[in-house]
């Protein structure tokens, strides 16, 4: 739990201005907006991310996001992003962000814009059947997965909740021997087979980049 908390963190200046901008974040891409800010040297963006856990309760996004929008508004802040996709809000956050006036991370979610949304289409139905992990899954696939699900104490159960998954692809934004070798155990775990595609940050650099604008 501690490892999860610490995914779960914010990283903004101590006060708003109008050369900040803020991106408000799923807790599951903080690192990686993290590590695209220092690449690119966008001093002046400020991050601050909602619960990683949303990823399983997408009902939640968008009103956090708004009450979160709202928030950062009235501390003075002008120009927002927003660091999602669409993430199974069924286009709840594109009303929120038509609502404050703000834009997201085109695509349905992070695995597409991870691959590049141009080469996730070009996949179509190709992974229908795939069972995605990131750098964020692999390290908290006991947190996220294992405990909750009660595969520790029960992993026959694993074909009951994986069973219709074919393959199980991780997409790789950095080279991590330890991350892969989780990817690879969960997939041996799980009974599927195992694919790696090392992503980086996909479409995720040139969005921030665009948000943020000049330095």
């Amino acid at each position: 739990m501690a490892a999860l908390l610490e995914e779960q963190f914010e990283a903004r200046e101590e006060r708003a201005d109008s050369q900040k901008v803020l991106v408000i974040a799923c807790g599951m891409i903080a690192r990686e907006v993290l590590a695209v800010k220092s690449r690119l040297g966008l001093d002046h963006l400020d991050l601050t991310c909602l619960p990683a856990d949303f990823h399983f309760h997408p009902d939640r996004i968008a009103p956090a996001m708004d009450a979160a929008i709202a928030e950062a508004r009235s501390e003075g802040y002008s120009d927002i992003f927003v660091g999602y996709a669409d993430c199974g809000t069924g286009g709840m956050l594109d009303r929120v962000c038509e609502k404050h006036g703000v834009a997201r991370i085109a695509g349905p979610h992070c695995f597409a814009f991870y691959q590049g949304l141009s080469a996730f289409d070009a996949i179509g139905d190709g992974d229908m059947t795939t069972f995605y992990m990131t750098d964020f899954l692999c390290r908290q696939f006991d947190a996220f997965f294992i405990r909750p699900l009660g595969l520790d104490r029960h992993p026959e159960l694993a074909k009951d909740y994986f069973g219709h998954y074919e393959t199980l692809v991780y997409l790789a934004q950095t080279e991590d021997a330890a991350l892969e070798e989780v990817a690879r155990d969960a997939a041996s775990m799980l009974g599927l087979r195992y694919e790696k595609r090392l992503t980086g940050y996909g479409d995720l650099e040139p969005a921030l980049r665009d948000a943020a604008g000049p330095s």
